[in-house]
């Protein structure tokens, strides 16, 4: 009984903003944000301590990958950490910029997908993508800031540790 008191006043609570509601975890696949790119890619090996070479079955080099999440634990978004994946195509041109499994609103993310935020990267090098003017979203100020500054950790790090092609 008391439980279901407590519980009662903490969803009273939330629906008159007064309490945040806790984040919600979501999943993302790192296959699937890989296969959304290289849909024949069947194989993901770590090169080195950022880079990791995509392959398919008959282990041809489709492209490259990039991920923070081992890295930048400290960059929280809104709710949490904003681990993000990088991946390119065999001359190290940005194919994706995605969000990783992440706490974030999901809300905000669809925001920042919708006004091309995550495709700010897409089409330019690893090399020169540092220096890209990149837009944030209002009403998503935290989210942007916190994958720009993992977007921004792994453009300087993987820039200096480039794999052969």
């Amino acid at each position: 009984m008391l439980a279901f008191v407590l519980l009662c006043g903490m969803t009273a609570s939330w629906a008159q903003g007064t309490k945040k509601a806790p984040p919600v975890f979501h999943a993302v696949s790192n296959k699937q944000l890989v296969q959304s790119v290289f849909p024949e890619a069947s194989k993901v090996e770590k090169i080195n301590s950022y880079w990791f070479r995509v392959e398919d079955n008959q282990n041809k080099t489709l492209g490259f990958a990039l991920s923070s999440a081992d890295y930048c634990k400290d960059v929280k978004g809104y709710n949490n950490v904003t681990p993000v994946m990088i991946i390119t195509d065999k001359g190290f041109v940005i194919k994706k910029v995605a969000l990783e499994s992440n706490y974030e609103t999901l809300n905000f993310v669809r925001m920042l997908e919708k006004n091309g935020f995550f495709n700010s990267w897409v089409g330019k090098t690893v090399s020169k993508a540092k220096s890209a003017e990149i837009d944030g979203s209002t009403g998503a100020t935290y989210t942007a800031n916190a994958v720009r500054k993992n977007v921004d950790f792994l453009l300087t790090n993987g820039a200096k540790k480039m794999p052969k092609k």
